[in-house]
């Protein structure tokens, strides 16, 4: 597998990444959604990262943005997405370790991701609801996963609250 080159995404990024999310998901859906994240109090600066190849340009992204569970700040993992013709590459995994890693730094505690319950566990993400936490509408108990930044801070109980542009 390659070694992928990570970085804070640029403004310059902006259209690349656009492309990167509407390539990924077939829809323009989640690229939006990270451009009204853009424009929303939940953006964290450093926290939108991509996955680059030899000529720096991005292929990959993974962006953290703020929610909460419950009243305590966490982040929200949504979207990661490849370009389609390097999907399977680590890309994506260099993107959301980069990610994890900068939200880290930080001084973030908690993450949360709405995903395929086969993809995330191998950040260390583990099933919300082990922990008490839920969200406010219905999905597969399987796939709403948290991961705790710090072993020191083990996760929190409640129900997760998500940034506006999430509609959720």
């Amino acid at each position: 597998m390659r070694t992928w080159n990570t970085r804070a995404e640029t403004g310059a990024d902006f259209p690349t990444v656009h492309a990167v999310n509407a390539a990924a998901f077939g829809t323009a859906a989640e690229a939006d959604l990270v451009d009204a994240l853009r424009a929303d109090p939940a953006w964290i600066d450093g926290l939108s990262i991509v996955a680059t190849d030899e000529q720096d340009r991005p292929l990959g992204h993974a962006l953290l943005t703020r929610c909460h569970i419950g009243d305590v700040p966490a982040l929200c993992l949504a979207p990661c997405a490849v370009l389609p013709a390097y999907q399977r590459t680590g890309a994506g995994s260099a993107a959301v370790r980069a990610a994890l890693a900068a939200a880290a730094e930080l001084g973030e505690r908690y993450v949360v991701v709405l995903g395929h319950p086969g993809y995330y566990p191998r950040f260390g993400f583990t099933r919300a609801s082990a922990h008490g936490i839920g969200l406010s509408i219905e999905v597969p108990d399987e796939a709403l996963m948290a991961l705790a930044l710090d072993a020191g801070h083990p996760l929190p109980a409640g129900t997760v609250r998500y940034a506006a542009p999430f509609g959720i």
